[in-house]
C-alpha cells in the first residue's frame, strides 16, 4: 500500500497514511511543536471527520491554556501545596510548631503571590526574577537583608524538592546568586562589658523603683532574667522552657564554687549546661517570687516591651553597626566573654549546645583577647656579620 497524504483546515492539519499501513493518522503544529493522533480508521473520510475533531479539540485547549500546562507541566502552587501538606508530618519531632508556622507564613505572603503560576519548568528565569522582585518591591522602602532573601531561597529550594520527588521535575534547578561576593564577617550584637554594667544596673534600678506598682515583680522578674542569662548562656526560647525542676544547685568539684546545672530543653533536644556563679543568686530570688511548684516556669512570660524600653532609655538598642540587640544578645554577650576571659572554645561549644565553627564566625572573629600578640610578633634573629677588617687581623694572628 502506497503512502498518502492530504490537507485540510486550510492546509493546518495534514492526514496522512504511511506505506505498508492501512490506518489514517493527522498531524498539526500549535504551541511551538507538532501532534500527531492515530485515526484508527481505515476509510479517508471517516479519518477526515475524526482528524478535524481532534484538531479543534486541541485548538479549544490552546485557547484554555490546557495544552500549555500539558506542555509544561506542573505549577509552582501545585508543589507548593503538597509541601505545605507534607511539611508537619515529615518534620515531626525535629521542628518545632513556630518554625512550621513561619515557613507557611513566609510562603504565603511573600513567595506564593509572586511564584504562584510560575511553572516549575521555567524554574531558573522564576528565581532571578524573585530576587529582582523582592528587591524593588520591599515594604519598608529597602531591600531586604541578605539573610531574609536567603531564607526566601531556602524555602523555596524545598518546594522544589517536593516536585522532585514527585517526578515533576527531573532535576533542581540553580540556585547560586549571580555576581556573587565573599560576605563580610561581622559579628552578632552583643553588650561590651560596659555596656553590660549599663544594663543590669538600669534594671536593677527598675526593680527596686518601678515605675507602677503593678509592674514590680514584671521589673524585678526583668532584672533576674539579664542576670540569668548572661550568666548562662541559654537561648531565650530555652529560658523561657525552663521549669524549676530542670534546674539544680551544686557546689561544682572542679572550682569549689557555686553554680547552677541546667537540663535544657530547645531547638537542639535536650542538652546541658553549667552556669556561672552569677546565675545562682538570680535563680533562687526567681524560685522564692515565683515558684509554687517544680513544674512551675522560671519566666513566666519574656517581657519584651519592657527589655526593649530600657534598652532605648540606654541608647543600647543598636550597636555601632546598626544590629538590633535582643533577648539573644545576651548569649552573645555570655560567650563573648567567656572568650575574652580565656575559656576553652570547645568547652563553651558544649556548654552553649553550638559547634566551634559557629563560635569561630560569628564570636572569635572579634574578641581581640583571642589573638596571642607574642606568637605575631616574631622576629627573626639577625645573622652575625663578620667584617673583613676583623677577617684581616684574626689571619695575622693565626
Amino acid at each position: 500500500m502506497k503512502a498518502e497524504q492530504h490537507q485540510l483546515m486550510g492546509g493546518k492539519l495534514h492526514i496522512y497514511r504511511r506505506e505498508n499501513s492501512s490506518k489514517w493518522q493527522c498531524s498539526t503544529f500549535l504551541q511551538g511543536r507538532n501532534w500527531r493522533q492515530s485515526t484508527g480508521e481505515e476509510s479517508l473520510s471517516l479519518a477526515k471527520e475524526i482528524a478535524e475533531d481532534w484538531y479543534l479539540t486541541l485548538k479549544g485547549k490552546s485557547r484554555a491554556g490546557v495544552l500549555e500546562e500539558k506542555l509544561k507541566g506542573k505549577k509552582f502552587k501545585e508543589a507548593a501545596a503538597k509541601f505545605l501538606e507534607e511539611l508537619p508530618v515529615l518534620t515531626q519531632g525535629q521542628r518545632g510548631k513556630t518554625y512550621i508556622k513561619e515557613q507557611e507564613t513566609r510562603l504565603n505572603a511573600i513567595i506564593l503571590p509572586f511564584m504562584a503560576e510560575r511553572y516549575l519548568s521555567d524554574a531558573a528565569a522564576a528565581i532571578s526574577e524573585f530576587r529582582m522582585h523582592r528587591a524593588k518591591n520591599c515594604k519598608t522602602g529597602k531591600p531586604p537583608s541578605r539573610s531574609t532573601l536567603h531564607k526566601d531561597i531556602v524555602l523555596i529550594r524545598q518546594v522544589f524538592k517536593t516536585a522532585k520527588r514527585y517526578g515533576w521535575i527531573d532535576h533542581l534547578p540553580d540556585f547560586s546568586v549571580p555576581y556573587k561576593t565573599s560576605g563580610k564577617v561581622t559579628h552578632r550584637a552583643w553588650f561590651s562589658p560596659t555596656e553590660y554594667k549599663q544594663l543590669y544596673e538600669a534594671t536593677r534600678e527598675r526593680a527596686r523603683n518601678p515605675r507602677k506598682e503593678r509592674w514590680r515583680t514584671a521589673s524585678e522578674n526583668m532584672h533576674d532574667f539579664v542576670l540569668f542569662m548572661v550568666n548562662t548562656g541559654l537561648r531565650p526560647d530555652e529560658a523561657l522552657r525552663l521549669e524549676f525542676r530542670d534546674v539544680a544547685v551544686v557546689t561544682d568539684k572542679a572550682t569549689g564554687e557555686r553554680i547552677l546545672e541546667i537540663e535544657v530543653r530547645g531547638k537542639r533536644g535536650v542538652g546541658y549546661c553549667k552556669s556561672m556563679p552569677g546565675a545562682v543568686t538570680p535563680f533562687l530570688r526567681l524560685q522564692k517570687r515565683n515558684s509554687s511548684k517544680e513544674t512551675d516556669k522560671l519566666f513566666p512570660s519574656l517581657q519584651r516591651e519592657l527589655f526593649n524600653n530600657i534598652l532605648n532609655e540606654l541608647n543600647l538598642k543598636t550597636d555601632r553597626d546598626g544590629q538590633h540587640r535582643t533577648a539573644y544578645s545576651l548569649r552573645h554577650t555570655y560567650i563573648s566573654m567567656r572568650l575574652m576571659e580565656g575559656a576553652d572554645i570547645y568547652q563553651i561549644a558544649k556548654n552553649c549546645r553550638t559547634s566551634v565553627e559557629m563560635i569561630e564566625k560569628f564570636y572569635a572573629s572579634h574578641i581581640k583577647n583571642m589573638i596571642d600578640a607574642s606568637a605575631i610578633n616574631v622576629r627573626r634573629a639577625k645573622p652575625f656579620k663578620t667584617s673583613a677588617k676583623l677577617l684581616g687581623k684574626k689571619s695575622l694572628t693565626d
